[in-house]
């Protein structure tokens, strides 16, 4: 079976879908993004569809290899998102041809449903009450929230107080049998991760998500040892070699995105990796229903997958959400918190390719916000 055609399309709000074609009619899906790049994604499948066309669709190790070591200069956010979504498609690819899921060729499950958690959006405590309430009331038994807005490098005592009062008052909602993870986004020092992180311990906080940027992954070290929170990072990590030193440092929880970390693929690996170390998995997932389609057959086959995140009324989904552009959204229906193993063929949904492409007519040009501090100095966003 031979791959005849890539086909890229731009899905608002910030989703970029690749549609592979076969020979023999089959055809598969995957999610290939950087969010505020996808034009530049998208060009980088067009120039591997140089390597791709008129290759055997099923030898996708050997694909993987061609595209990521096949060139001089390798690695980095936009190739490694090519790479992982034309990798989501040639499994799904796969699957369908075999007639099985892909957790079914990583191995078969190793769980018959996987946690989800849903975000919680809102500056104030109040919102971000209301908002834990909603998930509560839509199924959810996990929620995620970023810690703050601008945050300096050092931080007054009250912009530290209104961190813990946001999630002190998500916590009061759900009881000491829900859970809350905390994003800080990449967006504090390692030195006011240290006084977060020793703040927010009473509350008992899943785990703090990406408390420094990734140049910094050398600090992660301190800040694991400085506090009893669980530590969380991956979303920009691209390899396994990137995981390395953020798994040296002592953190719980390791979260590759299958859109950018070289897919599905790649991320099993990552997966495997982190279990040498005693660290759960919790795939980073902000993006489209084929994205966490792959995100769910991953967790489905790995032993140490924790929860998973789904991007179901994320506050950046205007006009479009998750659950669109699928035939039947019911696969991914919440029940007590978690989703059902995913049995269909391939990644596990049917796409609704004329919905994708009157989506891609109006396409979109997101690009991540700006933000800057009172004294006009870039800010982390």
């Amino acid at each position: 079976m031979k791959i005849t055609r890539l086909e890229t399309f731009l899905v608002p709000p910030r989703w970029l879908f690749l549609r592979v074609e076969t020979d023999e009619g089959v055809v598969g899906w995957g999610e290939p993004v950087v969010e505020g790049r996808a034009h530049t994604v998208a060009a980088a499948v067009d120039e591997l569809a140089d390597d791709l066309v008129g290759a055997e669709a099923s030898r996708i190790e050997d694909l993987w290899q061609t595209m990521t070591r096949g060139g001089f200069y390798r690695g980095g956010p936009i190739l490694s998102s090519a790479v992982a979504g034309i990798d989501q498609a040639l499994w799904d690819i796969k699957g369908k041809a075999l007639g099985v899921p892909v957790h079914d060729l990583l191995g078969g499950p190793v769980r018959d449903r996987v946690r989800m958690y849903g975000w919680v959006g809102g500056d104030e405590p109040a919102e971000v009450a209301a908002g834990a309430a909603e998930r509560v009331a839509a199924g959810y038994t996990a929620v995620k929230m970023n810690a703050g807005g601008r945050l300096r490098s050092l931080e007054s005592v009250s912009e530290i107080r209104a961190v813990v009062d946001r999630v002190a008052a998500v916590r009061e909602v759900l009881g000491p049998d829900r859970d809350v993870a905390v994003d800080f986004h990449g967006r504090v020092s390692p030195a006011l991760a240290r006084v977060l992180c020793q703040e927010l311990e009473p509350l008992r906080p899943l785990f703090v998500e990406e408390p420094v940027v990734p140049e910094l992954l050398t600090e992660l070290s301190r800040i694991c040892a400085s506090t009893t929170v669980p530590i969380a990072t991956g979303e920009r990590l691209y390899s396994r070699w990137d995981f390395r030193t953020a798994l040296d440092s002592g953190i719980a929880v390791v979260q590759p995105d299958l859109s950018h970390a070289g897919g599905i693929s790649e991320c099993r690996r990552i997966a495997a990796l982190a279990e040498t170390y005693g660290v759960a998995l919790a795939p980073h997932c902000p993006l489209g229903p084929i994205a966490l389609a792959a995100c769910l057959q991953v967790d489905l086959a790995s032993p140490n997958a924790l929860i998973q995140e789904t991007s179901l009324g994320i506050h950046y989904n205007v006009g479009a959400d998750t659950l669109d552009h699928l035939l039947d959204p019911s696969v991914f229906e919440l029940r007590d918190g978690f989703v059902e193993r995913l049995t269909a063929p391939g990644l596990g949904i049917e796409v609704d390719e004329q919905a994708v492409r009157t989506a891609a007519a109006t396409g979109h040009r997101w690009r991540s916000p700006v933000w800057r501090h009172a004294d006009g100095s870039l800010a982390e966003w």
